[in-house]
């Protein structure tokens, strides 16, 4: 028989980490009774990257079925096989969403406990985490933006590539500012890899500001990119 326990409440909160060059996106951290239960036991490891909380509800990182599934939670920037994660398995039992099963493989061995969460107070928390925009600052709107009317678009694909990351570019704190690109958006892509060749892979460094509406900026900037060839226009990367 199933240990009943008090029913906790989940708040999701979107935080840039202090080590955002790992993934710029803003992480979306799991409070548990107002308590960070992650960084008590996993103190560098980072939360699931907003760029994750997109698509259709089933798919975000900590989404629940009848079925248990084992959710890696937690990473640190590097990797998990560097320095351990942070996993814990979820399902829902009735009226109740479970975490239990938790598994640390850092070097150390604590652990949160087991919660439980009212299962449709946890249902409109993650609806209501996805839609959050507040903690968007102009450079995430704009690649949020520019993201979706590239993908709509279907361009790169018209020029034999493929789109593979949009993301927004913070300034790197307590550097210099002639070694570090003001803020603005990235956006990388690649050539459809032939058979026995290398994949070419390019990039757009463009800038932001926050004297423009976001949404002109983005309809200027994917303007300069659905121009023409996209590999005459972005930085070759690499061969």
């Amino acid at each position: 028989m199933t240990e009943q326990l008090a029913i906790s409440t989940l708040t999701l909160q979107h935080r840039i980490p202090d080590d955002w060059a790992a993934d710029p996106w803003a992480e979306v951290r799991p409070l548990i009774d107002g308590v960070d239960v992650l960084k008590a036991v996993h103190r560098e490891a980072m939360a699931h990257s907003r760029r994750h909380w997109t698509g259709p509800a089933e798919s975000w990182p900590l989404a629940v079925t009848q079925e248990p599934r084992k959710v890696r939670i937690a990473e640190p920037p590097c990797t998990a096989g560097c320095c351990g994660a942070l996993y814990v398995t979820m399902r829902r039992e009735g009226d109740r969403v479970i975490w239990d099963a938790w598994e640390n493989t850092n070097n150390i061995t604590a652990v949160p406990p087991d919660f439980w969460f009212d299962a449709a107070e946890y249902e409109a928390e993650l609806t209501r985490a996805a839609a959050d925009r507040s903690w968007e600052e102009p450079m995430d709107t704009v690649a949020r933006l520019l993201q979706q009317t590239l993908v709509d678009s279907g361009w790169f694909e018209q020029w034999g590539c493929v789109l593979t990351d949009v993301s927004p570019r913070r300034e790197e704190p307590d550097m210099p500012e002639d070694l570090t690109s003001p803020e603005g958006v990235d956006v990388r892509f690649h050539e459809v890899q032939a058979s026995g060749t290398g994949a070419r892979s390019y990039e757009y460094e463009l800038f932001t500001t926050h004297d423009q509406p976001v949404e002109e900026q983005a309809r200027q900037l994917a303007a300069r990119i659905l121009t023409g060839d996209p590999r005459k226009t972005a930085e070759l990367k690499e061969h």
